[in-house]
């Protein structure tokens, strides 16, 4: 298969040239132009967003020894969400290269977040299933770049990433329900349920109700992630 030249920038671009031409092809096809004979990026994002997410739970220990799993998990978060994937999406001019519909272009289709989030993160699976685990980590980590350092600064509250992940996914923001409230009114202890649309749900207990609420959208995110 030979690539048109807006697809050869783009290798240049993302520094990797490939050897399976269709691969790349596929990470750049939405599915408003997919056919029997033309595979859209859907399967690839799959893959993706799991070669990322080793990529960035490797880079952020690597790059903070003494950090903890409650000080990494939110920085991680703040690399791997959808909004992070559209930045970078949008630095290397991948919504320009996208093959979509006339509808999606005509509703600026090339601009969504999500669909940049999801287009990012099936290159990534492309580059991954054409050369291998250690070219794909080398992009991701040439791309992402400076965002590991400041991973810390980038990291949001844990209610807050979680909203941001229902909403990249078209989903409404997700429901918190007190479960029980325990104790003297002195040194209350609530029990929350954060629970998302999709049935994806987890518990936390804490002294107040919005730590509660924190702690259950942080183990939420441990089980989306």
């Amino acid at each position: 298969m030979k690539l048109g030249s807006d697809l050869r920038a783009l290798e240049g671009r993302i520094g990797h040239q490939f050897a399976r031409p269709d691969l790349l092809v596929q990470a750049v096809t939405h599915n408003s132009v997919a056919s029997a004979t033309r595979e859209d990026y859907q399967r690839l994002e799959f893959l993706g967003d799991r070669v990322l997410g080793l990529v960035m739970a490797e880079a952020l220990l690597e790059h903070d020894r003494s950090a903890t799993e409650g000080q990494l998990a939110p920085r991680y978060n703040a690399l791997v969400r959808k909004e992070a994937c559209a930045e970078v999406a949008r630095d290397i001019g991948l919504g320009e290269v996208l093959k979509l519909g006339r509808s999606e272009m005509m509703t600026g289709g090339r601009r969504k977040l999500a669909l940049l989030g999801d287009a990012m993160e099936a290159l990534i699976a492309a580059v991954y299933l054409d050369a291998g685990f250690a070219p794909a980590k080398a992009m991701v980590l040439r791309l992402w770049g400076k965002r590991i350092e400041t991973a810390e600064d980038r990291a949001l509250d844990p209610k807050t990433a979680l909203q941001e992940w229902a909403q990249a996914r078209k989903m409404p923001p997700p429901d918190y329900i007190v479960l029980s409230r325990e104790g003297p009114d002195h040194a209350p202890v609530f029990r929350i349920k954060a629970r998302l649309q999709n049935g994806k749900e987890a518990e936390a207990t804490a002294a107040s109700k919005r730590k509660a609420e924190q702690a259950a959208a942080e183990a939420l995110l441990k089980v989306l992630m």
